[in-house]
């Protein structure tokens, strides 16, 4: 039964959303129109009274407490359907203030659904991810994760205790995507998300797929972060770029990977600013024009050199932010050099943080094992065939070249990923819908990439 329409939720909603197994919640929580006015229900965790104020701290209602866990609900009258609030609680001497989470509407619309469903949205990054924004005067972060077969989805961090009641996100039914707004936090948020798979269980905390930042490991969770404000003082170099026809002038490039290039210790790496200080003028003495950076994506093992990555939209924390690596690559173009970029769509470890069964069964890995696990490096394969996931990737792709303004991607494992028998033996593979080893769906991948890019 849904509290939509009706005074009093019922005691079924309130014990579902205390329980953390809502499917909507929204329809419970927040501002809902009913025949003697607007019913505000809200949950706040630790509160045993509560006060909705307008923005001001003017006093609107008093909630009724439903549930000692913090479910509390009133009747506003002599007001409008919708309307901006703020919420007082109290618990002994201790009070605070909050912006409820489930007065905001969503902020993807339905292009954003059939972008994503079609394979097709170019700027996924854009969308979902974690993005600082204002909405209705009141700072906070819009969160967005694709977990098409999840039951519920929460995002968690230091800001809710890592309580995954209390930002239970909204689930858009024709994408997949959930979504929340979460108000009065910002960058250097740290954040993961709370999935309840399609079988009821709870699975391990994820990391965002689309993280434009992360801790460094040891630790895994995601960081909020903007790739999209930096001051760029490129645009000379961007600009003879475009002048050029690149396969006419000529290359020498400087492969290098950064995790181990002049180390300082065992324990200690460069910051981006260290390595821009010595790496580009060591390269411009000896003559070359590109840097190809080894893969920089957020990885969990130093050992795989980045080629394990965990994070494709998030530079390694290892070195330093999200703006560090923006420096470093403007002050190679500053000096006349090209930065290339290790890009590994072909793979990715099964940590149990990242997208390994990420919504609780097979998502971005090809549930055939014959396809979605590579036998030599333990790693699962993308399901490349799958539009959201080609889409996944592609967006990746791209990312790199708009926010980072990277000059060009070297593609690892490519052999793998062209060639379905790649590593197996007989009856260890199966063939594309022709008989034949050719796997036509990375192909169309790699193709799409390179018309775009």
């Amino acid at each position: 039964m849904t509290a939509q329409g009706q005074r009093q939720a019922s005691d079924d909603d309130v014990a579902a959303i205390v329980g953390a197994r809502h499917r909507d919640p929204f329809s419970v929580l927040g501002l809902h129109g009913t025949p003697d006015g607007v019913a505000l229900r809200a949950f706040v965790p630790g509160a045993s009274n509560l006060r909705a104020e307008d923005m001001n701290g003017g006093e609107i209602a008093w909630l009724t407490q439903r549930h000692p866990d913090g479910f509390f609900e009133g009747l506003v009258t002599g007001r409008g359907e919708r309307f901006t609030y703020r919420l007082s609680a109290g618990n002994g001497s201790h009070s605070w203030t909050l912006h409820d989470p489930y007065m905001f509407d969503a902020v993807l619309g339905e292009m954003d659904d059939h972008l994503l469903v079609e394979g097709t949205h170019k700027h996924l990054y854009e969308r979902l991810g974690a993005h600082p924004m204002m909405i209705n005067g009141v700072y906070g972060v819009h969160f967005a994760v694709w977990a098409p077969n999840a039951r519920r989805v929460s995002v968690v961090g230091g800001f809710n205790a890592w309580d995954g009641r209390r930002h239970q996100m909204r689930k858009r039914i024709d994408s997949g995507i959930w979504e929340i707004f979460a108000p009065d936090i910002g960058e250097g948020t740290v954040y993961k998300y709370e999935i309840v798979g399609k079988t009821g269980v709870l699975l391990p905390l994820k990391a965002d797929p689309l993280a434009f930042a992360s801790e460094l490991r040891p630790s895994t969770a995601s960081v909020v972060a903007r790739t999209d404000n930096f001051n760029w003082t490129d645009a000379d170099y961007l600009a003879m770029r475009a002048k050029q026809t690149a396969r006419r002038e000529p290359i020498s490039i400087y492969e290098v990977h950064l995790g181990s290039w002049r180390r300082p210790g065992q324990y200690q790496f460069l910051t981006y600013d260290q390595i821009a200080d010595q790496l580009i003028p060591y390269v411009q003495d000896l003559g070359y024009t590109h840097i190809e950076l080894m893969p920089i994506n957020e990885h969990p093992l130093d050992d795989s050199w980045g080629y394990q990555p965990i994070g494709l939209f998030s530079p390694t924390s290892r070195h330093g932010e999200p703006a560090a690596f923006a420096r470093f690559v403007d002050r190679a173009h500053a000096a006349g050099i090209g930065v290339i970029l290790d890009w590994v769509p072909a793979h990715f470890p099964t940590d149990e943080q990242g997208l390994a069964y990420f919504d609780g069964a097979p998502l971005y890995e090809d549930a055939d094992p014959k396809r979605g696990f590579h036998p030599d490096w333990h790693t699962n394969i993308y399901d490349f065939g799958r539009k959201e996931v080609a889409n996944f990737l592609t967006a990746s792709a791209l990312y790199w070249l708009d926010r980072y303004h990277i000059d060009g991607l070297r593609v690892d494992a490519v052999a793998s990923m062209l060639r379905l028998d790649f590593s197996r033996k007989p009856g260890q593979w199966s063939p594309n819908k022709y008989g034949g080893n050719e796997n036509l769906e990375s192909v169309a991948l790699l193709q799409r990439v390179n018309i775009l890019a």
